[in-house]
């Protein structure tokens, strides 16, 4: 697939429903008693692997359409209602279905082998086997990675302190702590995505999220209130500048880094309460929104508008870079959406600068820094990545492609062990280039952005890889104007 630059685009979108929601409705409607009817389900590679594994199980999932949106019902059997599988449970390339189904399997009376493609099996599993293990599980693993096996067992409530902002890692030891005698507690550095307490609270589970000092926040309905909406992203720290120079004193090449935001989170698990089904309608994903917010501000004469936008605060930093760098979006229509804040997002051309991303920020947007990445390549000055090691462990080594991709474009760019350094070239055209997203989809869809910056165009190897979160993708981004050839 050759994208090269184009006239402006204009249109209407609405973006996919949310992979991370759409996952974690399946999983909780097959654990939860009656039947969850599940409205906007993304229907991607991955997601697909999650039904799939649970239809193994024993779990019935009927899926319809409903004005051109999928539609499931899942026929949940409870806590202990799935049975053994005949044979491994095959994740293909999902993150998620594997740790999240790891901490469900924790908590069943039987034995069941988790296996995934190439790049899933690459990708570290510890993190998830030692909290399961210390809480009474048995987990055999081929050094630390995928196949797995686990036997579920009797399980106790433990307290875990996770080295990373990971929200899987989190869902993961909070499912099993459904199971668990006595209270779970996973206590992160910085907050991640919060969906699985939101959803699993509107399920009936008992969860919420503690920030020391006995401050409780119940997962709960978010306020529709815009400013609560940005506080969770817009009110942290995440650079000092000095006031007279302009300077940023953070950073962190020159070995400083970003404050600290405060009181570290503890999500709390107490076991004990079945869980109901319910009536969910999965907001768009703004991971998948990103990529038409960053085309926008890249094409001069741009102007898109992209409906039913999660807004969830732990997801929103991309927003915030986007203000940082002068970019151009306006929310209307703030609302709520099966319990998820949601909004319409009106988007146009802006000149970008450079900016400093970092700290707990990072956790926010965590799958948006390859397109980040290309927006600040594009943009005037430096911009700084830092505190983002954690995509050194995603589909691909995306630190390490983001950085050979930018420079196949022209981009002056310095890695460093949890990020980089951008020197932006702008608003002057990329070189023409072939990219290899090594099968990473994020990355395919992050340097197709590219190409409508590049005369000469550029070309992206193995595009089909966008299927695991963004099947219609390219037909979506020649919808609203951009030059697509095969």
């Amino acid at each position: 697939m050759k994208i090269k630059r184009s006239g402006s685009l204009r249109g209407k979108l609405t973006v996919p429903g949310d992979k991370s929601i759409s996952h974690r409705a399946v999983m909780f409607g097959a654990i939860a008693e009656g039947t969850t009817t599940v409205r906007g389900f993304l229907k991607s590679a991955d997601c697909l692997s999650t039904i799939g594994c649970f239809r193994r199980m024993g779990i019935s999932i009927e899926e319809s359409a409903e004005a051109g949106s999928a539609v499931l019902r899942i026929h949940g059997k409870g806590l202990r209602g799935l049975k053994k599988p005949d044979g491994a449970l095959d994740a293909g390339n999902s993150g998620t279905t594997t740790r999240l189904l790891a901490g469900i399997l924790a908590g069943q009376p039987f034995e069941a082998a988790i296996v995934g493609d190439a790049s899933l099996s690459r990708r570290p599993m510890s993190r998830v086997s030692e909290p399961l293990t210390a809480m009474g599980a048995k987990l055999r693993s081929t050094e630390g990675h995928l196949p797995m096996t686990i036997q579920g067992g009797s399980l106790h409530g433990i307290s875990h302190e996770s080295r990373v902002a990971s929200a899987q890692v989190k869902s993961c030891i909070a499912l099993a702590g459904l199971y668990a005698e006595g209270i779970t507690r996973i206590t992160e550095p910085s907050l991640s995505r919060n969906h699985t307490e939101l959803m699993l609270s509107a399920f009936g589970a008992d969860i919420s999220t503690e920030y020391g000092r006995g401050i409780l926040e119940r997962a709960s309905l978010l306020r529709e209130e815009k400013h609560y909406l940005w506080s969770a992203v817009k009110d942290q720290p995440i650079a000092e500048i000095d006031p007279v120079t302009g300077r940023n004193l953070t950073d962190p090449l020159h070995g400083r880094t970003a404050p600290s935001a405060g009181p570290r989170p503890t999500c709390v698990v107490r076991p004990g309460k079945e869980l109901h089904a319910l009536d969910i309608t999965v907001p768009g994903d703004i991971s998948s929104a990103a990529y038409f917010l960053a085309a926008a501000n890249l094409v001069p004469g741009s102007e898109l508008f992209l409906t039913n936008v999660g807004m969830n605060p732990t997801r929103t930093g991309l927003l915030s870079v986007l203000e940082a760098m002068g970019g151009r979006y306006t929310p209307e229509n703030l609302r709520l959406m099966g319990g998820e804040p949601v909004s319409d997002l009106r988007v146009s051309f802006a000149k970008l600068h450079g900016t400093y991303i970092g700290g707990p920020l990072i956790p926010t947007l965590i799958d948006e820094l390859p397109v980040i990445a290309v927006m600040a390549a594009y943009a005037e000055g430096e911009t700084i990545i830092r505190d983002a090691k954690e995509l050194r462990v995603k589909e691909s080594d995306r630190l390490a492609r983001i950085v050979e991709n930018l420079r196949a474009l022209g981009v002056g760019v310095e890695e460093v062990p949890d990020g980089m350094a951008i020197q932006g070239n702008g608003g002057k055209p990329f070189k023409g280039a072939v990219i290899d997203p090594h099968g990473d989809h994020r990355l395919a869809m992050a340097f197709a952005v590219a190409g409508l910056a590049s005369d000469e165009g550029i070309a992206i190897r193995d595009e089909g890889c966008v299927a695991v979160s963004y099947p219609a993708f390219f037909a979506d981004l020649a919808a609203v104007g951009a030059e697509l050839s095969a």
